[in-house]
C-alpha cells in the first residue's frame, strides 16, 4: 500500500499531466472498469492534493487538524 507521500506524489503528477493535456484521458483496466479523466475533475484532484498535504501534516505534529466551521463555546 502506497504511503500518504507517495499518494501525493502521483496525486500532483495527475494534476500535472490534467492539466498539460498529457494525461491519457479515459483509461479501461482489465475488469471492464473505466476512468474518464477531464478539466472538470481538476478541482477534485486539487481537493485531494490538499486533503494528502494535511493528513501528512497531521501525521509530522502528532496532532490532528478541525476543517469544520467554528463553534463558539461560552462557560
Amino acid at each position: 500500500m502506497p504511503t500518504l507521500a507517495e499518494r501525493l506524489v502521483e496525486a500532483e503528477t495527475a494534476y500535472h499531466s490534467l492539466m498539460t493535456g498529457t494525461l491519457a484521458r479515459v483509461y479501461v483496466d482489465q475488469n471492464g472498469e473505466r476512468v474518464e479523466y477531464v478539466a472538470a475533475n481538476a478541482s477534485k484532484l486539487q481537493g485531494y492534493i490538499r486533503d494528502l498535504k494535511q493528513q501528512i501534516a497531521d501525521q509530522a505534529t502528532g496532532c490532528q487538524t478541525y476543517n469544520g466551521p467554528l463553534r463558539p463555546f461560552f462557560l
